[in-house]
């Protein structure tokens, strides 16, 4: 059975998780610090010390791992960059081949089996699930996938008002979470077939299954040429000049 190493930094989480035999033997995130409030942005600080414990703790060699698996995205521009320049490293020096993982379909991923969502599909089993990824402003990167996690309907860059996917939503429940999801509740709460999930951020531990078929199947990427999900180029920005 292969150790795959994932990474996910696509948003303000960083998270790294080793899978082993079917299932996740050793998680390190900031994801409870982020859902409280509290770490921001530090993917340069964490990422390294993430995987050199969770090796350690697995009390395996970067050796023996057969995989290394990354959030391609869509999702933060320098989170993204960062997970992949550091996948990519491993790959390259151990010598083992690199999967990207949706962003997106790896959150679905990870909330499909949680008891609540269980429930509802109980009783809907046409239910929809829809990441969000905050993209500024009224705008979110998402997707939707049914409960077999097939897409429904492909990954865009969305500016939410009060006729979003309202089509959607008038033929089948939908299941809203993410960190875009806060500012579009209001908006989409007033309607019927909605359900939210809220301080729900993308884990390491969501991609193993994910990345574990991938392997089985070989479907890897190029390492020196594959480059993260952005959906949108990256914008700088000019610091205002103080009079």
């Amino acid at each position: 059975m292969p150790y795959i190493l994932n990474i996910e930094t696509a948003t303000k989480v960083c998270s790294v998780a080793l899978g082993y035999g079917g299932k996740v033997i050793v998680l390190r995130e900031n994801r409870d610090e982020i859902i409280e409030g509290g770490e921001k942005y530090s993917h340069a600080e964490l990422l390294a010390v993430y995987i050199k414990d969770v090796l350690n703790e697995a009390g395996i060699k970067p050796q023996q791992l057969n995989a290394v698996a990354v959030s391609q995205g869509p999702g933060s521009y320098t989170g993204l960059r960062i997970g992949v320049a550091s996948a990519k490293g491993l790959c390259y020096a151990l010598g083992i081949p690199l999967i990207a993982v949706d962003t997106l379909k790896s959150m679905a991923n990870l909330i499909k089996d949680t008891k609540h969502v269980a429930l509802v599909a109980e009783r809907n089993p046409n239910l929809l699930f829809c990441p969000m990824i905050d993209a500024r402003r009224m705008e979110v990167y998402a997707a939707f996938y049914d409960l077999s996690l097939n897409e429904y309907r492909a990954t865009q860059a969305d500016i939410i008002d009060e006729n979003s996917y309202k089509e959607i939503i008038a033929e089948r429940p939908v299941f809203f979470f993410g960190d875009g999801m806060a500012k579009c509740k209001t908006i989409l709460a007033s309607r019927p077939n909605t359900y939210f999930v809220d301080k729900f951020y993308p884990s390491a531990s969501g991609m193993f299954k994910l990345a574990q078929e991938l392997y089985k199947e070989k479907k890897f990427v190029d390492t020196a040429y594959f480059e993260p999900f952005y959906l949108k180029e990256f914008q700088a920005t000019v610091a205002k000049k103080l009079v």
